[in-house]
């Protein structure tokens, strides 16, 4: 909620008026320039007005330069550029603006204007958005969704990982039953630990959902709809509805909960509503809702369903596989799942082992499939979904189907149906070959432990499924990220290009601190309005800031100019460069002028002035990665400048090289400028984690301010660049 009556213009008791103040915080979820180039946007914008600014950045490697209660307590109002969740609890009666990290670099000046008017934020409300085209980039719904998968990937990866190292160490096969673990058993308890992880994955779900859409009221009603909607012996259904259940209720969840808190109710229960009132009434409301009338038709399916399959057990191997695999590979875990599989398993003791051999030839093809997406077109994936995909990998191959419900939650207008095209695949190959299952479980696990007949053919099924599920997801995947920046274009929206580099993700949470750049200017003192790292600190900043004394020096001291410590008739004391960005660039590779005057022939000249410095291996397939990158969205970040960049063992060390075009370069940014300022990173496979992250993150930052592109610009020689560049750090 929000209230048009605000805190004190400005003016903090002291008896006279003093400077406004003002705090935002930026944050990006996938990219780390945006962050900080908004950051360095509002604090210039904010310095030219005689305006107090301080900024929060929360990129992908953690949060820094945190505001404190006594910064909020003395704000006239913030500013909230982030384009994922922002935790506004803090901001509670101080007025509060939300828009886009693309606004916050787009117009800063009018986002402060438009600040000092915006609604005051209230307990377990919502900040107001301005209604700008680039909300349309990233909706509340899409924004909710990612939020909730991201809470849910750890509980499918430890959960999915401990069933399936339990299976695969303590398990083995049995006519009675299938792969089964001794009860009593070091691994039973492992495999319970994981089953407890997959139960909570789905409240999980559901209750992040909500909780971005509707606060902290809004979690529990979230949480405990999760359960009710994985928990079918709540509504008389045999499965439950799965991870499609919990988006439901998490958006049923979200919702309601804001209508509650639009009631009117009187003064006296107003501190209790967040924390009693409205989560009660919520949990009640959306629970008996799901039990009473989405769980019936749930129930109604499973049961038509089974009835359905059993009078197909006489008609074509290939087709009922083709619809087993359908089935299968729709809700993972669902009802639709369950279905197929239980009439599967149910068949075993009737002695029709095939229809479980259709079955299972179909249960790893999502897990596998989604992962093998992650591997064959990286730049598709943050950092985080590629690790899942290792990890859903694993667990394709021990026949945990749920490994690829976080691709499926996220996106799951293009995941669901190459899930199940590549499950449809692999069931009808298998009805095809006359593959049997003697076990009610799937995956290459059972194969291997000898429950299958017709070994080579399931292999043959799951292979060529997994390879479709992949390639649809990926194309369809591609369609879908094409069009939707086509959309933005046509409306009118800016979509910036993310810096991130081919192979490497910029996703990583927890990576440590960006060290925080020098803001010391030969003959001045800039006072920086970013700073800072929140107290927290990563090997790299230490690093950094254990030299900070002899880095200030070298900048202070101009290069080709002798010191007043030199004598006429000693010997000339060797220049001694600046070290720029702990050493990845040097005189070696900067170039004043470019000789090249289109994209791709800029690219390979400045791969060739990277080899100067002996750490490029293979200088086409650098080439060739960072062309790769300029293909997934331009680099061009506007302002003249441009940043190809790529993560590839083409090189054996992190390089980093500086480039002049006098005419400019056609890059594709943005605002239409030619790229002048053209700077290219390589680090290798093998770099450490963050190293790449920093770079971008100090080079960004930098950029953003107009005088130092000035001096870049104007620099004579290589040694006057090196100098101008030594201010980054």
């Amino acid at each position: 909620m929000t209230s048009t009556a605000g805190p004190p213009p400005t003016g903090h008791g002291d008896g006279e008026p003093q400077r406004l103040r003002l705090l935002a915080v930026t944050a990006c979820p996938t990219g780390i320039a945006h962050t900080y180039m908004a950051a360095e946007k509002l604090a210039q914008a904010a310095e030219s007005r005689g305006i107090d600014m301080k900024v929060e950045t929360q990129g992908s490697i953690g949060a820094e330069n945190v505001l404190d209660d006594n910064d909020v307590s003395t704000a006239d109002g913030i500013i909230v550029a982030a384009d994922k969740d922002v935790d506004l609890s803090r901001f509670v009666g101080k007025r509060v603006l939300m828009v886009g990290v693309t606004e916050g670099i787009r117009h800063p000046e009018r986002l402060i204007e438009q600040v000092r008017s915006a609604p005051v934020h209230t307990a377990g409300g919502t900040a107001a958005a301005t209604t700008t085209p680039a909300g349309r980039e990233r909706s509340v719904a899409y924004k909710a969704l990612m939020n909730g998968v991201s809470y849910m990937i750890p509980f499918v990866v430890v959960g999915g990982l401990l069933i399936a190292i339990s299976l695969s160490l303590g398990g083995h096969p049995d006519p009675s039953g299938g792969l089964v673990i001794p009860k009593d058993s070091f691994w039973m308890d492992v495999n319970n630990i994981g089953v407890i992880g997959f139960t909570l994955m789905v409240p999980i779900l559901s209750g992040y959902i909500a909780y971005a859409i509707g606060d902290r009221p809004a979690l529990v009603p979230g949480m405990i709809g999760g359960w009710i909607a994985n928990t079918g012996s709540l509504y008389d259904s045999k499965a439950g509805a799965g991870f499609i259940g919990a988006i439901v209720t998490g958006f049923l969840a979200g919702y309601l909960v804001l209508w509650i808190k639009k009631v009117r109710v009187p003064k006296f229960v107003q501190p209790i509503m967040p924390i009693i009132v409205i989560p009660i009434v919520a949990t009640t409301a959306l629970g008996l809702f799901f039990i009473n009338v989405i769980g019936k038709p749930i129930s109604w399916v499973f049961e038509h369903l089974t009835s359905w399959l059993g009078g197909m057990t006489g008609t074509s191997a290939i087709l009922l596989g083709t619809i087993l695999g359908l089935m299968i590979a729709f809700d993972m875990g669902g009802p639709v799942n369950k279905t197929a599989f239980l009439f599967g398993a149910g068949l075993i003791a009737t002695g029709n082992q095939a229809v479980m051999g259709m079955c299972a030839a179909a249960i790893p093809v999502m897990p596998l499939g989604q992962g093998l997406a992650t591997l064959i077109r990286q730049r598709l994936y943050t950092e985080q979904e590629r690790e899942t995909g290792l990890a859903s990998l694993f667990m394709g191959c021990f026949g945990i189907s749920e490994g690829a419900i976080p691709f499926a939650a996220a996106r799951p207008a293009q995941v669901i149906p190459a899930n199940m095209l590549g499950g449809a695949v692999a069931g009808a190959i298998a009805g095809l070959a006359g593959v049997k299952d003697a076990v009610p479980h799937g995956g290459p696990i059972v194969a291997v432990l000898g429950a299958v007949s017709g070994v080579p053919m399931f292999f043959v099924a799951v292979a060529i499924g997994t390879a479709v599920t992949a390639v649809t997801t990926v194309a369809l995947v591609d369609v879908s990220e094409r069009k939707r920046r086509g959309e933005l274009v046509g409306h009118g929206v800016t979509v910036e290009p993310e810096l991130a580099l081919v192979g490497a993700g910029v996703g990583t949470p927890g990576a440590g601190a960006v060290v925080a750049e020098q803001r010391a200017v030969r003959g001045e003192t800039v006072t920086a309005s970013v700073v800072g790292s929140g107290g927290s600190s990563s090997p790299a900043a230490s690093a950094v800031g254990a030299t900070d004394g002899a880095d200030s020096a070298a900048t202070e001291r101009t290069p080709g100019f002798s010191s007043p410590a030199e004598e006429p008739g000693m010997s000339p004391t060797p220049e001694v460069l600046p070290e720029v960005l702990s050493g990845y660039l040097t005189d070696q590779t900067v170039k004043v002028r470019l000789d090249a005057s289109d994209k791709e022939a800029v690219i390979r000249e400045m791969a060739e002035l990277l080899a100067q410095t002996g750490k490029v291996v293979d200088v086409e397939e650098l080439v060739a990665t960072a062309l790769r990158r300029e293909a997934q969205g331009t680099t061009g970040l506007g302002e003249e400048i441009a940043i190809p960049h790529a993560k590839t063992d083409a090189v054996s060390a992190p390089v980093v090289g500086f480039a002049r075009s006098a005419e400019g370069v056609e890059w594709g940014s943005l605002d239409g400028t030619k790229a002048r300022l053209v700077f290219m990173i390589a680090v290798p496979e093998a770099a450490a984690g963050n190293e790449h992250l920093r770079i971008l993150a100090l080079l960004s930052r930098k950029l953003m301010d107009a005088g130092f592109r000035e001096r870049l610009s104007a620099a004579g020689d290589e040694s006057a660049v090196l100098g101008v560049l030594s201010e980054v750090g």
